[in-house]
């Protein structure tokens, strides 16, 4: 007989192509569950086939989350729930955040089972710095919308990883070529699986690459960080140091400033204590 599991939500990381890439401890988990929150119910079947387990399921995503939600959250406490997406480590880009919120806000018990991401798969595949990034998502269709949130990540020292589709990858490239110039970038798509491919080189070329012929399967992007930013003009430093300090102590000041140009604090403050102090 099977020990049953402790009540309380599971969050289980699955497959993003290649089932041999769920772990053993995450397939038990699935077998044992008294109850599977998933995307899609069809999908996760056929995971559960794969490890030869059936369990009760039911959907949660998007769509009926807020309905779903206060019932699972109920149930935690008596059952254990394992939370799982269609494919990857569930919260990224869907609405587990919001159960695992709700569920530690009710007390109950919440254990994690890390495993595949597809963000983080494409980012050890692109060859781009790693040491900081920033993961997007999907950007939004419309045109403005999706030039503003470009505008808004074009300054930050980070590669950027985002989710795209077929269809919109062209036009998602080259805007991104418009907004942030020509960076290396790399598309990968079909991870794990048998088609795998990462095809790397600046923006500009990417999209004219993709611009008529999107190509099939689930695509993440990675973009790597700016070049090293110009030095800052030391009379626009001196003015923002003084309107700085005409709005908060002199520590403050100088981080502040500091954020925004990349001069070094230390020398920052040292010069706001002399302006403060000046007769």
């Amino acid at each position: 007989m099977v020990d049953p599991l402790p009540p309380g939500l599971y969050i289980v990381a699955t497959p993003i192509g290649n089932l041999g890439d769920l772990s053993p401890r995450a397939a038990d988990i699935l077998a044992r569950a008294d109850l599977i929150a998933a995307e899609d119910t069809r999908v996760t079947a056929k995971l559960l086939r794969h490890i030869g387990a059936e369990r009760p399921m039911i959907p949660y995503h998007d769509h009926n989350a807020d309905r779903v939600r206060p019932g699972l959250v109920a149930r935690l406490g008596g059952e254990a729930i394992a939370l799982v997406s269609d494919a990857g480590t569930p919260m990224i880009s869907d609405p587990g955040f919001k159960l695992v919120r709700d569920a530690r806000a009710a007390g109950h018990a919440i254990v994690t089972l890390p495993g595949p991401c597809a963000a983080i798969a494409a980012l050890t595949l692109a060859g781009l710095p790693s040491d900081r990034f920033l993961f997007l998502g999907f950007l939004p269709a419309k045109d403005k919308a999706r030039g503003d949130a470009i505008a808004e990540v074009a300054a930050i020292r980070a590669s950027l990883i985002l989710y795209e589709s077929g269809p919109r990858l062209g036009a998602t490239l080259a805007a991104l070529a418009a907004g942030l110039g020509p960076r290396e970038a790399a598309v990968a798509r079909e991870i794990s699986k048998a088609f795998e491919q990462c095809v790397t080189g600046t923006l500009d070329a990417l999209a004219a690459r993709y611009a008529d012929a999107p190509p099939k399967g689930e695509i993440v992007i990675v973009v790597g960080p700016p070049g090293e930013a110009p030095a800052a003009d030391p009379d626009d430093v001196e003015a923002m140091l003084r309107a700085a300090l005409a709005r908060m102590p002199a520590a403050k000041a100088a981080g502040e400033v500091a954020r925004a140009t990349g001069v070094p604090r230390a020398d920052l403050y040292a010069r706001a204590l002399a302006i403060r102090d000046a007769p």
